[in-house]
């Protein structure tokens, strides 16, 4: 089950459950669509994998299954060549 982490790790900015923008690797780092490609370009600074669109959870199993309410902030690591 995917945590749906509620913020980008670079920039802090709020990332709900049915965020479009959201980005993530198959750790589930995750990131907003502008800092994935302005900042990081496509990669993962912590693994180096691919950063994908999130999917959208159902809202009807959000109740069920709430995302995570564990905000990760790493400002210092958010360049492509961390």
């Amino acid at each position: 089950m995917l945590q749906l982490r509620p913020s980008c790790e670079c920039c802090n900015v709020n990332l709900p459950p049915e965020a479009s923008i959201a980005r993530i690797c198959s750790f589930e780092c995750t990131f907003c669509e502008s800092c994935a490609s302005a900042k990081l370009g496509g990669r993962c600074p912590n693994c180096g994998a691919e950063l994908v669109r999130r999917p959208i959870r159902p809202a009807g199993k959000l109740a069920e299954y709430p995302p995570s309410a564990e905000r990760v902030f790493r400002p210092q690591g958010c360049s492509a060549s961390s």
